[in-house]
């Protein structure tokens, strides 16, 4: 683990080096409060850090009322090192944001000790980042397919529409059904519906290039996002999508099931609300299955 060590006085500063390398910490070393706040604030700063009380620019307490300041939920351990064993001050240096303080002079086995407590916090605090980071994701993916859901797929075209307004792009949007699928649940049971889901998911995946994106938007529709769409590429890659779906049965559960797909894609003229664009698209869908399915039909809009 690395650890910061801010302590301007040589010798201390020495002592700390020596004992942390010798305990197998990665030591950072610093003589001022302003090159330890500077570090402590990078992106890949120590988890860990001792600073001295009383040094040249920022003292140790400024520090931690600057990091407290600043709201980061998952902050530095901050243990204060200094000569002050005043009550009062063991307050002040705690109320101030440090997590621990340590007298000097040290005792090596007294700072082994608080590390070790230092360690086991930023632990609880690396699984708690962990289990955060995989709720927010379970809450933007779709539980049976992996991929985005439906308020994920809709944050996603905001961003794309605010995108495209401000770089005056092209942008594309479609609405995919599978066609009949009803009837396979009906036929096939659910379970089987669950495997074709998941199986147009991949097909659609191998079919659309990397900066374009689809969520499921509800039941067997899927909504599709074609950024900076030009030349055509949105149109072959939804053609490409109808072909690569219909081009070979499903195998599900024994069961050997053809599948189509209608897609119904509007272009965004620039004023349209993101309500009012899917609903073109949707109203392309509608015409595309009136039509018969297994196709495609577009919605241009006028651009402003």
């Amino acid at each position: 683990m690395r650890i910061l060590v801010a302590e301007d006085d040589l010798t201390t500063r020495s002592i700390l080096k020596a004992v942390l390398m010798k305990w197998g910490y990665e030591v950072v070393v610093v003589c001022d409060g302003n090159e330890a706040m500077e570090i402590l604030r990078r992106e890949n700063a120590p988890k860990l850090a001792i600073l001295d009380w009383m040094m040249p620019g920022l003292n140790g307490v400024d520090i931690c009322h600057r990091l407290c300041a600043e709201k980061n939920p998952f902050p530095p351990y901050l243990i204060l090192l200094t000569a002050r064993a005043k009550m009062e001050d063991i307050v002040e240096g705690l109320q101030s944001g440090a997590n621990d303080y340590i007298l000097k002079p040290f005792d090596n086995e007294e700072l082994r000790a608080r590390l070790r407590v230092g360690e086991r916090m930023i632990d609880l605090q690396d699984k708690l980042y962990r289990a955060i980071e995989q709720q927010k994701k379970l809450a933007l993916a779709d539980p049976l397919t992996g991929i985005a859901n439906r308020r994920a797929i809709l944050d996603h075209l905001e961003m794309e529409m605010s995108r495209a307004r401000r770089k005056k792009n092209h942008l594309w949007v479609s609405v995919l059904d599978i066609d009949h699928f009803k009837r396979i649940n009906d036929n096939f049971g659910h379970l089987v519906g669950d495997v074709v889901l998941k199986e147009c998911v991949r097909r659609i995946s191998c079919s659309i290039r990397r900066h374009e994106r689809f969520g499921r938007y509800g039941g067997e529709e899927f909504l599709l996002i074609f950024p900076e769409g030009e030349n055509g590429a949105e149109v072959q890659a939804m053609e490409r999508i109808l072909e690569t779906i219909a081009a070979e049965d499903i195998e599900a559960k024994g069961n050997r099931i053809r599948i189509t797909v209608s897609l119904g894609a509007a272009k965004w003229n620039g004023r349209d609300t993101m309500d009012e664009l899917i609903r073109k698209a949707d109203n392309a869908l509608y015409q595309a299955k009136r039509k018969g399915r297994n196709r495609i039909e577009y919605e241009y809009g006028k651009e402003g």
